[in-house]
């Protein structure tokens, strides 16, 4: 089997390894394909896979190679396996040739692009974020031609393939993917899992099919119904059933236990007690906007600045320790006297993971929920029983009916009163036979409001990402929900067509 990994220079690429390497869900891959358009940092993350690679054969902690590709059965290994063959290259059609599965990461434009979304938006007095916000649009419409691109690859050269998009924002770049891939191609985003983990350790149950071995089941044998619904980091958690109850209430109620919710602490206890739901953190940029611009404004850097020095420090140290290293052991066939690509990757990991939404937050982030999962846990699991046929229930970004049912009735969507291509973050089922989102609760009025908002705005820079609208870019920016104003929808797109080369050649092009 052979998975590529697109971004395969980027900073998060070892965590998948390993997850891969480890076969924590008793998965084999025979192949990790590595593709970068930037050789320099292709070559730092494969020193540090190769440094993870020595580290997890001495430990023993190497996937066995069961037969079928598969475990043991109960959750162990057939004995030490072999490290993935790893391969790199800076051409995506080698890269994905052949591939079983595909993730797409990639950051068009890499962390400095970020700095002019966040900066183009907070000049203007608007949230300059990542994914919220004008930013966010601005990060779509020079990602959704590349992602295209990418999509056009792989039909061609990996027919068979399914693609695990991460590249953000998730939801609209997996929205514009689908237009090629159709359901092949699925979001993930690890913010909602962690929201369910979350809830599931104060109640003592596994919400999460197959997770630490209780399969999310309840005292009476039934799997926990968890009720999640929204947009890529728009989503609320409504309810959770376990043996016929709906225990979210009680939680909302619970001061203690919202304490444990790094959610409710984020957003407030007694609004999303209020609100009768907990909602994914992302929520704070729409709930706190103005505290947010004056965190943000009032820090040394944007979180993009950080993160562009941060990892240009790293990438820069990252080579010259692989080459100390190599020069250490052919010298004295030791380790070397110095930190390690691995070692300084680790320690780069563990500040930008502990930075993570920092202008949300009045104390240090907990180390459990730092340490509370990632992305790449669910895309093998979604990997897993794609392969194995072996049934997994996860949140996923899916569309609202099936890529072939577009012209059934509204009725049979998921959320009847969006349109049949919008893809929505929801419990799905996995197994042999593809994606199966599950059925949700009828959709508030006003939760409906924002999705629909938020989708109208994201879908008109998709149309501009793919026809090269300028118009169609103006009213994207413009009727965003933390916009909303002509005027500074033209000056957020003056100011990223001045900033990015990508925006101002596809307007050029268009």
């Amino acid at each position: 089997m052979k998975l590529t990994i697109l971004g395969g220079g980027g900073f998060r690429v070892p965590l998948v390894y390993e997850a891969v390497a480890t076969g924590a869900t008793g998965l084999t891959v025979d192949e990790v394909a590595l593709y970068d358009i930037d050789a320099k940092r292709l070559a730092t993350i494969t020193a540090v896979i190769e440094g993870l690679g020595e580290e997890l054969q001495a430990s023993g902690r190497v996937g066995g190679r069961a037969a079928g590709g598969e475990g043991d059965g109960d959750g162990g290994f057939g004995g030490a396996g072999e490290l993935p063959k790893l391969t790199v290259t800076t051409d995506l059609r080698e890269a994905v040739a052949g591939a079983d599965f595909v993730f797409s990461a990639v950051r068009v434009g890499g962390a400095e692009a970020r700095t002019i979304d966040e900066r183009v938006a907070l000049n203007l007095g608007l949230l300059g974020q990542e994914t919220i916000g004008p930013g966010g649009l601005a990060y779509a419409l020079r990602t959704i031609p590349v992602a295209l691109d990418i999509a056009r690859a792989v039909a061609e050269g990996a027919p068979g393939a399914w693609v695990i998009n991460f590249t953000n924002p998730a939801g609209i770049v997996t929205q514009a993917m689908r237009t090629v891939l159709g359901d092949r191609v699925v979001g993930i985003c690890d913010t909602p899992i962690g929201l369910v983990r979350r809830v599931g350790r104060l109640l003592d149950v596994d919400l999460v099919a197959g997770e630490r071995g209780t399969g999310g089941q309840a005292a009476d044998g039934q799997a926990a119904q968890v009720d999640y619904v929204g947009l890529n980091h728009l989503g609320w958690l409504r309810s959770v059933v376990v043996d016929g109850e709906d225990r979210l209430p009680g939680l909302l109620a619970d001061d203690a236990a919202l304490e444990e919710i790094e959610e409710a602490r984020l957003i407030g206890k007694d609004w999303v007690r209020a609100d009768g739901a907990l909602p994914n953190e992302y929520l704070y940029y729409y709930l706190h906007t103005s505290a947010a611009i004056d965190r943000i404004t009032a820090a040394a850097t944007t979180r993009g600045e950080f993160l562009a020095k941060q990892q240009g420090d790293f990438y820069a140290a990252g080579v010259e320790a692989a080459g100390a290293e190599g020069a250490a052991r052919a010298e004295r066939g030791s380790e070397g006297c110095c930190s390690s690509p691995l070692d300084l990757w680790r320690e780069t990991l563990h500040q930008r993971e502990a930075t993570y939404m920092a202008e949300s937050r009045d104390e240090e982030r907990r180390e459990e929920d730092v340490a509370g999962g990632g992305y790449q846990e669910v895309a093998l699991r979604l990997m897993t029983a794609i392969a194995t046929g072996r049934p997994e229930r996860m949140i996923l970004d899916v569309g609202n009916i099936g890529a072939g049912r577009q012209d059934a009735p509204a009725s049979e969507r998921i959320v009847p009163e969006l349109p049949a291509e919008t893809v929505l973050e929801v419990l799905c089922v996995v197994d042999g036979d593809g994606v199966h989102p599950l059925p949700v609760s009828p959709v508030e009025l006003g939760r409906l409001g924002m999705m629909a908002a938020l989708r109208s705005s994201e879908r008109l820079i998709m149309e501009a990402a793919m026809t090269g609208s300028r118009d169609a870019a103006w009213r994207g920016f413009a009727t965003h929900p933390l916009v909303s104003s002509p005027e500074l929808g033209r000056l957020l797109l003056e100011g990223y067509e001045a900033g990015h080369p990508q925006i101002a050649e596809l307007f050029a092009r268009g």
